[in-house]
């Protein structure tokens, strides 16, 4: 009997260590997910900055030095 608790043990041991294993191959997954998200966003924010500042400038630029209109040609008939 006292052989038949101890596989029972091991059986619980293993199953404890494997649990073990995937809660840390989770949270490692979770970090990395977290991680990437972040780096995502802070991009993404200084790529939003730079569009910002490109279109303000392109502003400045055209108030600054509008473009010719074209004139219309009329046909003569």
């Amino acid at each position: 009997m006292a052989e038949g608790n101890q596989t029972i043990m091991e059986k619980a041991e293993a199953r404890f260590v494997d649990k073990q294993k995937k809660t840390a191959e989770k949270n490692k997954a979770t970090a990395e997910y977290i991680s990437e998200a972040r780096a995502r966003e802070i991009k993404t924010a200084r790529l939003r900055e730079l569009r910002l500042a490109k279109e303000e400038a392109d502003r400045v630029a055209e108030a600054l030095n509008p473009t010719p209109k074209k004139k219309r040609v009329t046909k003569k008939a």
